[in-house]
């Protein structure tokens, strides 16, 4: 099991921004639109770090990892089978791979193929 990408979904992107910076010497990129805005740092094993706000006034403040896959396709219906809902379907994102997210027991896990 790898997180590739870890999200941060917060109404306060600049100051997470700077404390993840002094807490661990990161720099964060400007806002990439394919990621909705997420400001974003590289993780070890090249994958992302994002920090970005609500992409509507309804969705809450969470950390996400996103598990590296093989398949999406297989790793969404394997989790569909043990019972988490489909919170998102697999979307190719243009240069960055595919991904989808799931819930169980209200917790998100994002699934990510590259």
């Amino acid at each position: 099991m790898q997180i590739y990408s870890l999200e941060i979904v917060t109404p306060e992107v600049e100051g997470a921004c700077a404390t993840y910076s002094q807490l661990h010497g990161v720099t964060f990129g400007e806002g990439d639109a394919r990621l909705g805005g997420a400001r974003t740092a590289p993780l070890p094993g090249g994958g992302l770090f994002g920090v970005r706000a609500p992409l509507h006034e309804t969705e809450q403040a969470v950390v996400r990892p996103y598990f590296l896959v093989d398949d999406i396709e297989a790793a969404v219906a394997s989790a569909a089978g043990s019972g988490a809902e489909i919170a998102h379907p697999p979307m190719e994102l243009p240069g960055l791979g595919t991904f989808a997210i799931v819930s169980q027991g209200g917790i998100h896990h994002g699934l990510w193929q590259v």
